[in-house]
């Protein structure tokens, strides 16, 4: 009752306020919620505003103290600690920093050099040839409906259409041969019309009449041309040869400091000009270092911008010119680098060069990156070029000569 007669008290105060008689119990009612409201709202403010400075309030951690009258000679033995403290920090050796420089890491020992190959190849081995084994055992006959499967699992394996079509036509004449109960038959046979279409490459360097060994590398970003030539500069630098290194690839950041690093470990001289520079200057400066310090072996890197770049073309023509005039004859090979998983852009990429550079020879990287290793066939069908070298592994010999014979045995070896 109190209530309502406080709330019809306040509903005639809001009449006389000027509020309508037949609205004024509605108007008070609504003033009294919304005052409540008001209040809720204030008191929910001030308890954030407490929890908030109580959060932010450090964290007091009562300190241990002791009491002088409870341990007397306490304050004596702290300071004669410090004492000793002080004494043994003044007395300790003074440790320099180390400079010895920091060294790549070695070359694991090898088992044997065929034995790299076929580890090298076992991401090809266990797709191509597993795949092979497991349509062998599904088909009743190698009939057509086998080949037309065949020919799928070459494709995918990166064999190209060209080379997959040649193997196909020639195995279907050979089917006769192959006892289908037997793997190793098969095996045989695809591997004899594989080797029938790789090209070895030459088993040594070219010989110049005069003057160091020039190899201009070429190929675009990515595609490891600096590992690649790091490698080559140990191989030839443990054969007791004398290597300068033409830091040509300006263009790309660190490209120069990384090729020092390959340098160093390899025992090689490193000729750069700062990024940016005209990588023509460089090859010049090179070119004349390896006359004047009698080197055997001058290996060019380039830039490596997109091959579709017209510019890039031009100046890997200009840089042929110039070591050709300073060094007669040279550069003696000419090395497309191409990356093993990329497969057909790799064609795409070789034919570019090919006709910008006059390419003598291939180094296929990442060959043990990839299951579809039949980019090497798909290069020596498509390209009138042959695979000069392969990396099958990250160690200094795992970049390698190509061997068709070796190829081809590790591809098929246990199986």
């Amino acid at each position: 009752m109190d209530f309502e007669l406080w709330l019809k008290k306040l509903a005639d105060f809001l009449v006389v306020a000027g509020v309508p008689p037949e609205q004024g119990p509605i108007a008070a009612l609504g003033l009294v919620f919304l005052c409540i409201t008001l209040l809720s709202l204030i008191f929910i403010l001030l308890l954030l505003r407490r929890n908030s400075r109580a959060k932010d309030a450090p964290t007091e951690i009562p300190e241990e103290t002791e009491s002088v009258d409870e341990k007397p000679g306490r304050v004596a033995e702290v300071a004669a600690e410090q004492v000793a403290l002080q004494v043994e920090v003044e007395e300790a050796p003074v440790v320099e920093p180390s400079r010895t420089p920091v060294e790549l890491p070695a070359d694991d020992e090898p088992v044997s050099l065929f034995q790299r190959m076929q580890q090298g190849l076992a991401k090809t081995r266990s797709s191509l040839v597993g795949r092979m084994d497991a349509l062998l055992g599904s088909h009743a006959r190698l009939d057509d409906d086998f080949l037309e499967a065949l020919e799928e699992i070459l494709i995918t394996a990166d064999f190209g259409m060209q080379a997959t079509q040649e193997l196909v036509q020639a195995l279907t004449v050979r089917l006769k041969e192959i006892d289908q109960s037997e793997p190793g038959q098969f095996h045989r046979v695809i591997g004899e019309e594989i080797r029938a279409r790789l090209k070895t490459g030459r088993t040594a360097w070219p010989v110049p009449d005069s003057g160091p060994l020039v190899i201009l590398v070429v190929g675009v970003n990515g595609v490891g041309k600096t590992t690649t030539i790091g490698k080559m500069a140990k191989q030839f630098t443990d054969q007791g040869k004398k290597v300068v290194l033409g830091a040509g690839d300006t263009f790309r950041a660190a490209a120069a400091e990384q090729l020092e690093i390959w340098g160093t470990r390899a025992g090689a001289e490193v000729i750069r000009h700062t990024e940016g520079s005209d990588p023509a200057a460089v090859v010049f400066d090179a070119a004349k270092a390896a006359v004047a310090r009698k080197a055997d072996v001058l290996i060019l890197d380039t830039a490596g911008r997109l091959h579709t770049k017209v510019n890039l073309m031009e100046e890997l023509k200009k840089i042929r010119r110039i070591v050709d005039r300073e060094i007669p004859g040279a550069p003696h090979e000419t090395l497309l680098v191409l990356d093993a998983t990329t497969g057909q852009n790799a064609l795409i990429q070789a034919r570019m060069f090919q006709e910008a550079v006059e390419v003598s020879g291939i180094a296929l990287t990442k060959l043990d990156g990839t299951a579809k290793g039949g980019i090497v066939v798909a290069i020596n069908s498509q390209l009138d070029l042959p695979v000069r070298l392969i990396g099958v592994g990250e160690g200094v010999a795992d970049l390698r000569p190509f061997d068709a014979d070796e190829f081809v045995a590790a591809l098929f070896a246990n199986n």
